[in-house]
């Protein structure tokens, strides 16, 4: 009877293991997204700049990486359509394990972005927070993003809610992608 209630323990404890691992793979956001600009919620003048927003997401279990295009009107300067979290066009990775990545950040501002991700929601949503510290023109700027990517519509949208704060003040937007 001892033995037998020994192995149940263990066959218990190991079952929580295997369940813990596996929530931790979470949803699989990889893919070709396409911004839908009529369904998103975005800031005024990244609304009225932008013309296309697409993301290449490509994941392991181990990483997750964003490569962002984004194509703004003629003399639309920008318009806060990348920065915080994609920078532009510039590519973004995370560690899927919960450690944090630490980069340079290239162009106009010099510094680092630390990035970190979360699984919440068992394995159904990815938090992916990212930390600007930066000079421009000799001053020093910190800024912090977060977001939310839950998958909907089995798979084929991705929801992004992004908070940033930044010297500017605070910004929520929604971003909803539709998958190529």
């Amino acid at each position: 009877m001892k033995r037998a209630l020994t192995i149940c323990g263990l066959f218990c404890a190991l079952m929580i293991v295997v369940a813990s691992v596996s929530a931790q793979k979470g949803a699989n956001f990889a893919g070709t997204w396409e911004l839908d600009k009529a369904k998103s919620k975005l800031p005024e003048m990244m609304a009225n700049n932008l013309t296309s927003l697409t993301w290449t997401v490509t994941q392991t279990d181990a990483e997750l990486k964003v490569e962002p295009k984004a194509e703004m009107a003629q003399g639309g300067g920008g318009g806060g359509g990348g920065r915080g979290m994609m920078g532009g066009n510039q590519p973004a990775s995370y560690k899927l394990d919960g450690s944090e990545t630490t980069t340079d950040l290239t162009g106009r501002m010099t510094g680092k972005v630390t990035r970190k991700a979360k699984w919440a929601g068992d394995g159904k949503i990815l938090e992916l927070n990212a930390v600007t510290n930066a000079d421009f023109n000799g001053n020093a700027i910190t800024s912090t993003t977060t977001e939310h990517w839950e998958l909907a519509d089995d798979g084929k949208t991705l929801k992004v809610n992004r908070k940033s704060e930044s010297p500017r003040g605070t910004q929520e937007s929604t971003y909803v992608f539709t998958k190529k």
